[in-house]
């Protein structure tokens, strides 16, 4: 049993749209499945533990963004059964990574093919995370962005990668960069104005943007992008150099990797995991080497 299951007012309906076009090649392939449709948060969690004690279930196949997919590994992560991914969000940084098709007839192929393959997941705090967990400055663009009406706009026009920058842009207006007292392995360093912290389990996030180049999801470690002593001027100036990845050789950036992270700050931060919050500084981080099975 293939079960599905659909977020259908992701990438601002595109969702449902992608899920009647698939229902048709299922139809037409003759394959057996089943179709469970979220209705509020976390759905797709619960759904997924339902689903992982039902003997039926071959695959489960999540439709929908990088929101859907966190939810969709947070019952999954540890269990033999494989997760698919049809992309049909704003960012579907995940698919990025994993270099899944963005069209989701293609997607669905490479999914029909059963090819399994095991990938490390990240775990913050008590909540597991696929691509990016941002924090600080990125964490309050995050949340900025999220209950803005201007990504609903920019999604229906297919440019959700734009409302990022437009988050960006606002934010700057008014943050401050803080203190940051930062443990990686059991070593600690001390980091003055630090305006932002991203620790990565694959390269992309925020639609695209090369935050981590190097991160990957089978090395068994995080690769970690601090932000610290620039000016606002300066970290706008640098933002396009994030899209290829060019940052990092910037005087102000600090690329480091390790397998457990802990974070405290002299002001609370506040932190996201694949674009969703999940809470503020202090925060925990570790890697679950080869936890997820993905096609």
């Amino acid at each position: 049993m293939h079960c599905f299951i659909v977020n259908k007012v992701s990438g601002n309906g595109r969702g449902l749209k992608v899920w009647t076009a698939i229902e048709k090649i299922l139809q037409q392939k003759h394959i057996v499945y089943s179709v469970h449709f979220t209705q509020k948060r976390k759905d797709a969690t619960q759904i997924v533990m339902e689903l992982i004690n039902d003997k039926e279930t071959s695959v489960i196949i999540a439709v929908g963004g990088d929101g859907t997919v966190n939810e969709v590994i947070n019952g999954l992560v540890g269990c033999q059964v494989p997760l698919g991914i049809i992309p049909a969000g704003s960012g579907n940084d995940f698919c990025r990574a994993l270099g899944v098709p963005m069209k989701f007839d293609q997607a669905l192929e490479r999914i029909l093919k059963h090819d399994k393959e095991l990938i490390d997941i990240g775990r913050v705090n008590n909540e597991y995370f696929a691509t990016v967990v941002g924090i600080g400055f990125d964490g309050q663009v995050a949340k900025v962005t999220n209950s803005s009406k201007y990504k609903k706009l920019l999604n229906r026009m297919r440019m959700g990668g734009i409302s990022y920058i437009v988050g960006v842009v606002n934010v700057l207006l008014y943050y401050k960069p803080t203190d940051v007292v930062l443990e990686i392995d059991k070593k600690q360093f001390k980091i003055p104005k630090v305006w932002l912290i991203a620790v990565a389990n694959s390269p992309y996030y925020a639609g695209g943007m090369l935050i981590c180049p190097n991160a990957t999801n089978k090395d068994g470690l995080f690769e970690i992008c601090i932000v610290q002593g620039i000016s606002r001027w300066g970290l706008l100036r640098m933002l396009p150099l994030v899209f290829k990845g060019k940052h990092i050789s910037h005087p102000s950036i600090s690329i480091l990797k390790g397998r457990e992270i802990d974070i405290l700050s002299g002001s609370p931060m506040i932190a996201h995991g694949d674009g969703e919050i999940v809470g503020s500084t202090p925060v925990k981080l570790t890697v679950q080497p080869g936890s997820l099975c993905i096609l």
